[in-house]
């Protein structure tokens, strides 16, 4: 499929990351601006920088620039059926950039990868299950070459697949090198939050009958399986997110969407890397996002879903109503400035 995309952006993808540096925030509001409004549900966003949204949807993926609001969408229902097979139409719940290229996952099986590089401005599918009980949650990336995406077990371990060449190829890690998971594990595709990375280190959270955490501590060469307290024993209770400010320092926060007011065990913390997790027991219900605020010392989090914004300012012990707005994920684009997106809208979030 041909696309204009660096046309329609105007961009130069080329960036300098800013270095972290620890400020106080305490934030005790947030503003928000719809950016985009459609028919479309979305659970999977990834900022470039601070210039480009990619998002993934129910029928495709699309992109927004964040300083103009121009968009631009692929609707694989409404595409050319010679470039676009009804069998390769699957909800799109994750998403990446790396390089020069944004990456979108469809959750089902057929599973496709497709790779839309913008330097050719052509999409191609790089990779392809056809597993009956092929199912995929998140995707993210280590850097420009090496990137990881996870989903349900096939056999007696989680899904994963990993590239080292830019995303052009893709394998899936034999069940051999992983842990084993039970009868009833997986995890959720609600937010494209199930995978997290600091430096070479990655973490995975997984649910339902149980709720455990992945880790690698050399970009998925070797894996081990931590216990947490997580609410767990049914098809939708556990970890739907994680996140980790550093190698010490992460969270897990989930419940059970179908009791979204409880918060009986739906979020914990950690300050040894993920080997043992402590329940945090304030407030606040289900949420289907979690994400560090950047610069915040690991101190402040932000956490969203149908039930609405919450923060905590005091590292997860507390935890504050923010908005009873509905979305369904969260990226940062700096520390006070983050997109959220959800059924029907994107938005922005300033927090003040």
């Amino acid at each position: 499929m041909r696309l204009t995309i660096i046309a329609l952006f105007g961009l130069t993808l080329t960036f300098c990351k800013p270095k972290d540096r620890v400020v106080a925030h305490d934030f005790s509001k947030v503003d928000i601006e719809v950016i985009l409004k459609d028919s479309f549900s979305i659970r999977a966003i990834a900022v470039y920088y601070d210039t480009l949204l990619g998002f993934g949807f129910n029928k495709g993926y699309g992109f927004i620039n964040l300083k103009t609001h121009k968009t631009h969408i692929i609707n694989f229902e409404k595409a050319d059926p010679n470039e676009i097979k009804s069998n390769e139409i699957a909800e799109q719940r994750a998403v990446s950039f790396a390089d020069n290229s944004f990456f979108s996952l469809g959750i089902g099986s057929p599973v496709r990868l497709r790779k839309i590089n913008f330097d050719n401005k052509e999409e191609r599918i790089v990779y392809t299950e056809d597993h009956k009980k092929a199912f995929y949650d998140s995707l993210t990336f280590w850097n420009d070459s090496e990137g990881i995406a996870m989903g349900d077990p096939t056999d007696d371990c989680l899904s994963i697949i990993i590239t080292r060449d830019g995303g052009d190829r893709w394998e899936k890690v034999s069940c051999v090198n992983l842990p084993k998971t039970i009868e009833g594990e997986a995890a959720f595709a609600a937010s494209n939050g199930n995978i997290a990375i600091v430096d070479d280190h990655t973490w995975i959270i997984s649910g339902g009958m149980k709720s455990r955490v992945f880790y690698s501590p050399d970009k998925g060469r070797n894996w081990e399986v931590f216990e947490t307290p997580i609410v767990q024993g049914s098809s939708t209770t556990g970890g739907y997110s994680i996140d980790f400010y550093d190698k010490e320092n992460g969270i897990i926060y989930g419940g059970d969407y179908t009791k979204p007011e409880s918060n009986l065990a739906n979020k914990a913390i950690t300050t040894d890397g993920g080997r043992s997790w402590r329940l945090i027991k304030d407030g606040s219900d289900y949420k289907s996002c979690v994400r560090y605020v950047p610069n915040g010392g690991s101190k402040e989090i932000v956490a969203i879903g149908f039930t609405g914004i919450s923060i905590s300012n005091d590292y997860g012990q507390h935890w504050r109503e923010l908005s009873k707005e509905s979305f369904y994920t969260l990226r940062f684009i700096n520390d006070s400035t983050a997109i959220a997106a959800g059924k029907g809208r994107v938005a922005r979030l300033s927090f003040k």
